[in-house]
């Protein structure tokens, strides 16, 4: 029997679970590791924003409105959850069953 048919129908051999769990795997969990740190690195950089308009307020700068910076966290909150969900999306493309991309996000997100 040929090697190459085998290994394409067994399930259990490596080339069949390297590219079809293994690399899906690997890409989602670097996709989610840098998908957490960018959420990281924009929230830090958001409070500081926050924390100087506070402090420009406290002097007399600015006057912020508690309804706008409320909304304005909304806006943010759904843009964050709109590209979680497409970037799940994407990485459950790459395989035919897309559970290891998208299992390998939340793990790189989890280690994030």
């Amino acid at each position: 029997m040929n090697n190459d048919v085998a290994s394409s129908t067994d399930i259990f051999s490596t080339p069949f679970l390297l590219g079809s769990v293994g690399a899906p795997f690997i890409i989602g969990m670097a996709v989610g590791y840098f998908a957490k740190k960018t959420m990281k690195a924009v929230l830090f950089i958001g409070g500081a924003i926050v924390v100087m308009l506070f402090v420009s307020e406290y002097y007399g700068v600015v006057r912020i409105d508690d309804v706008g910076l409320q909304h304005a966290a909304d806006v943010a909150t759904d843009a964050a959850k709109s590209s979680s969900s497409f970037l799940v999306n994407r990485l459950s493309s790459i395989t035919s069953k897309g559970v290891s991309g998208s299992v390998g996000f939340f793990t790189g997100f989890k280690m994030g």
